[in-house]
């Protein structure tokens, strides 16, 4: 907030939960879900720049702040739907995780796990930081609900 307010340049709140990883850790424990989502934050990791942040927010929701990306609002929406696209894209993929239980041969599981994507805007200290993750988290419902998860919603206003 601080970097954009200096540049006058948008920045943007990427909000996502994971569609179905519950089922991985119900079947198969926790370490495997684990597992994947250790996958997922390198997959997020791989579609944004060495300056901007990827967290995991807790349990299967992560969050991308994406700095400075341009001064003009139309032009940000723009950038942030392309990185929030290739996430959703990258995401889409099969994860492919090894099981290993007690003594018993190693196993391969191939999971598909979608994502829903919430995306606010943000330019200087317009919005406190708790707001900013609600607007994102309120678009990322409705990517949820509307768009039956795997697809991205943006902040109206």
């Amino acid at each position: 907030m601080a970097a954009s307010k200096r540049s006058g340049r948008y920045g943007a709140l990427m909000f996502m939960d994971l569609d179905n990883l519950k089922s991985v850790n119900d079947t198969h424990g926790h370490s495997v879900g684990d597992a994947l989502l250790i996958e997922v934050a390198q997959r997020i990791s791989s579609c944004v720049r060495d300056t901007d942040t990827v967290a995991r927010f807790g349990g299967d929701e992560f969050v991308v702040v994406l700095g400075e990306l341009d001064a003009d609002r139309s032009e940000s929406l723009k950038l942030s739907g392309i990185v929030a696209e290739k996430v959703r894209a990258v995401l889409d993929k099969p994860f492919v995780l090894k099981i290993k239980k007690g003594d018993k041969p190693e196993a391969t599981l191939q999971h598909h796990c979608t994502s829903s994507i919430g995306v606010g805007l943000f330019l200087g200290h317009e919005f406190g930081p708790d707001e900013i993750i609600k607007r994102a988290d309120t678009a990322m419902y409705q990517a949820k609900k509307e768009g039956g998860g795997n697809s991205i919603r943006f902040v109206d206003a």
